[in-house]
């Protein structure tokens, strides 16, 4: 638990930003292999019905995942602000309140999903044929929600205090956890779908009592504080949690726009490939956040030097922290493109056998699905930018554009203009023409700075 020395004010911005990304991206790195085995282990062990089922409650996980990225960017940023004007106390306070939020918000909508689980897994588009599955699953891994959220908003905290070294960790031991686990509750013991289930579970609980742990030593510049009970004080509570969720609020729905993304994609390819349609959806569904959790580590290592300069009002080191994401996120949106365009039947069999007819319709629609990941990785770290100079109405209005309105058209419409191979594009036409209206922000604020 070495606490790092940490200067955002005069580091070199370079410097800083390495030093921050390489721990960074290993985590997600991990948590991507948390996710991939996951998928691997539940269609080599179980088949491939399953791996649809579990892309049926996948936006559930997306939901818990998303409340955790919505208060840990909000409290992140808030407390960036108040230590680079050394409040120490009120940086404390900001963390606390959003883990016990966060934590009772996820506890009660568990608890709802649970008693309404056949209901639930319905709505969420499961045929009579995936749904005994998906409710398996779904009922041992939901109660766990509050540890996934306090997993993913811990990350921000222990950046921000100086040790992205201990987050990393956090992260590497809940996947390798979850690796252990998986193989064997699925082959040896042959639990099934509750047996992948209970493993991600055990592995995001571990690394979330990690950071519990963490937060809860004396010695922390960031560190849990006991918030008083008084009506004053859950007044100050009630505004900093709304001001905190408003903030954050674009990561939420950055993740819900993932868990939109599943569900209209899930009823679209139904009705047109059925359930082995799905299954081969679900395969893409695996990868969309893999490449969501690289770009946002990259975004996450940006946050808090961006933050802590626009405390102090350093607009060149703001510019070129963002500038550098940008170029990083870009780079690396080229490499996931090409690698997936070259090596799709390779990565299909990964998930199923090739004896499954999703296979092939896998292999055929993942390097159409990859045009868009260069547009996603520019759309995610302009987002992270708007929320860390506290431009929360830009940063929701272009998720909202991104991964609701403009999605939801394109998975709808396209099919109808080319055919089946517009399910694959839907989600890259989607990113690109948010790519467009992002670029008209920038040129139309570059004009205004002109004028000045």
């Amino acid at each position: 638990m070495k606490r790092d020395s940490i200067d955002f004010k005069d580091t070199d911005i370079g410097k800083l930003f390495r030093k921050l990304l390489l721990p960074t991206v290993l985590g997600m790195i991990f948590s991507a292999l948390f996710v991939i085995t996951d998928g691997i282990f539940v269609g080599k062990g179980i088949g491939s019905d399953a791996l649809a089922a579990v892309n049926i409650v996948s936006p559930l996980w997306l939901f818990s995942t998303g409340i955790g990225l919505m208060f840990g960017v909000g409290a992140s940023v808030v407390a960036s602000i108040h230590l680079s004007h050394d409040k120490v106390k009120a940086a404390r306070i900001n963390i606390t309140q959003s883990v016990v939020i966060s934590s009772l918000v996820l506890m009660c909508t568990s608890t709802l999903f649970c008693v309404n689980a056949p209901q639930v897994v319905k709505l969420l588009g499961a045929s009579e044929r995936l749904a005994p599955l998906a409710i398996e699953y779904m009922l041992w891994f939901v109660p766990f929600s509050a540890f996934t959220a306090l997993l993913n908003s811990g990350m921000f905290f222990l950046r921000l205090d100086g040790s992205p070294n201990f987050a990393m960790m956090c992260n590497v031991v809940a996947a390798l956890l979850n690796i252990a686990l998986d193989y064997l509750f699925i082959f040896p013991f042959g639990w099934g779908m509750f047996g992948a289930a209970f493993a991600s579970a055990i592995g995001t609980t571990v690394g979330a009592l990690m950071i519990v742990a963490y937060l809860a030593r004396r010695r922390c510049a960031l560190r849990f504080y006991l918030v008083k009970l008084s009506n004053k004080s859950l007044r100050l509570t009630a505004r900093n949690v709304g001001y905190m969720c408003r903030l954050g609020s674009s990561a939420f729905l950055c993740e819900v726009a993932i868990a939109c993304m599943m569900f209209v994609g899930n009823q679209v390819f139904i009705r047109y490939l059925h359930e082995e349609g799905v299954a081969a959806f679900s395969i893409a569904c695996y990868f969309f956040p893999i490449i969501f959790m690289v770009y946002n580590a990259i975004a996450q290592s940006a946050q808090p030097i961006i933050s802590y300069n626009y405390g102090l009002h350093e607009t060149e080191r703001m510019r070129r922290t963002y500038l550098l994401a940008l170029r990083t996120a870009v780079s690396c949106g080229a490499c996931f493109a090409l690698i997936t365009v070259f090596c799709s039947h390779d990565i299909v069999a990964m998930f199923i056998d090739r004896s499954y007819p999703a296979y092939t319709i896998a292999a055929k629609g993942l390097p159409y699905y990859a045009t868009g990941f260069v547009f996603f990785a520019i759309n995610i770290v302009s987002i992270g930018y708007f929320q860390s100079v506290e431009r929360a109405r830009y940063a929701t209005f272009i998720t909202l554009l991104r991964g609701f309105i403009l999605l939801t058209i394109c998975f709808y419409g396209l099919p109808l203009l080319i055919g089946k191979t517009g399910l694959w594009l839907a989600t890259p036409l989607s990113e690109a023409l948010t790519t467009l209206f992002i670029l008209v922000i920038y040129i139309r604020n570059k004009r205004k700075r002109q004028k000045i």
